[in-house]
């Protein structure tokens, strides 16, 4: 079954009804004045999901099988009960999606993360990994580059003095070329946050960038991109996080920023933020401040290192840990703490 991408024409003010595998949906009522924030991103090449894309500030969309569709447009997921997709023809468009994303997606990979054109990020698994049918999660960035400033009127730092002295806080923090690692769970703006304080360096600095599927939008004049690449069919080709740092490394990078944190590639972040990079910056997956070293410690023993190394490591090398959370629709920097030794050499967490 082919199914047709259709070209919209405007996505500052979508088609009311847009075609869809199997139907069609009427997605009016989601169009708000805020559409334009997505403008510049090209949402065609999301076939029968481009409507929905386009309907309005929408910043993920989720297909979850034959169970149906679901958008977040900043305010919780809201189901789409017009969106129609069999098995067979949801299965094409997620193999096409991969492939727009020049990745493969078989029973042979069927977990697979790609960024298409203009930023927009696609993840998607097939049965039976998935016991419910085929997986789509698509992320669309924002038209705009964010920075404190927008962030703060948004409600990210609080309210009032409160806010205006955490974004001096965290200006001062990238000034003095502290390394930040920004924690929270997922969708709680940690990449947001983090370009907008790269985006406070000085000119005349070079940051490098890498990322394992590229999100960050850095306003910027000198910021160089690195993305990681899996293996082609025949198994060959992969380049991963850890070796995109080592050819950083030799990048003469003024900030070595990595985007996410996930795995054994910790050891050589570390190890670098150690020797001389300052201003470097990261993001981990967490659940709160005081579960930071219990990530860290993980992360280092995929990489072999002892939890005492990882501490000792930490401590010198990461400055401020800034923590994020999101609740009922809102993202706000909870906790801001900073890594320290504890009583027996363990990595411990104290708020700053």
């Amino acid at each position: 079954m082919s199914i047709p991408f259709v070209a919209v024409p405007s996505f500052a003010a979508p088609a009311p009804r847009h075609p869809v595998a199997g139907g069609s949906a009427d997605v009016s009522g989601l169009v708000s004045a805020d559409a334009s924030e997505l403008a510049s991103a090209d949402v065609s090449g999301l076939g029968p999901l481009a409507g929905y894309a386009a309907s309005g500030p929408v910043t993920d969309l989720f297909v979850n099988g034959e169970a149906g569709l679901w958008l977040d447009s900043g305010r919780g997921l809201v189901h789409q009960p017009g969106w129609r997709c069999d098995e067979h023809a949801l299965r094409e468009l997620a193999v096409r999606l991969i492939a727009l994303g020049g990745r493969h997606l078989d029973e042979a990979t069927p977990c697979v993360d790609v960024r298409l054109a203009d930023g927009i990020r696609v993840h998607a698994v097939l049965p039976p990994v998935s016991s419910t049918g085929t997986l789509l999660s698509i992320r669309l960035p924002r038209a705009e580059r964010l920075g404190l400033a927008a962030l703060a009127t948004a409600g990210l730092f609080g309210a009032g003095e409160e806010a205006t002295a955490q974004v001096a806080r965290l200006r001062a923090a990238v000034h003095d070329r502290e390394n930040l690692l920004i924690t929270g769970a997922a969708g709680s703006g940690k990449t947001t946050l983090l370009a907008a304080l790269l985006g406070e360096a000085p000119p005349d600095e070079r940051i490098v960038a890498i990322e394992d599927v590229a999100e960050l939008r850095i306003a910027h004049p000198h910021v160089v991109a690195l993305e990681a690449r899996q293996a082609n069919l025949e198994g060959a080709g992969r380049i991963g996080l850890q070796g995109l740092l080592r050819e950083a490394l030799r990048m003469r990078p003024d900030r070595l920023v990595l985007g996410e944190c996930r795995g054994e590639e910790v050891r050589e972040l570390l190890a670098a933020l150690n020797t001389g990079h300052d201003g470097g910056a990261g993001t981990l997956h967490a659940n709160s401040l005081e579960d930071v070293p219990a990530r860290l410690e993980a992360l280092g023993a995929l990489a072999g290192m002892t939890a005492e190394a990882v501490a000792r490591q930490a401590v010198s090398a990461i400055g401020l840990v800034l923590h994020l959370e999101r609740s009922a629709g809102s993202r706000r920097l909870a906790q801001i703490g900073r890594l320290a030794l504890g009583a027996r050499g363990h990595l411990v967490v104290e708020p700053a």
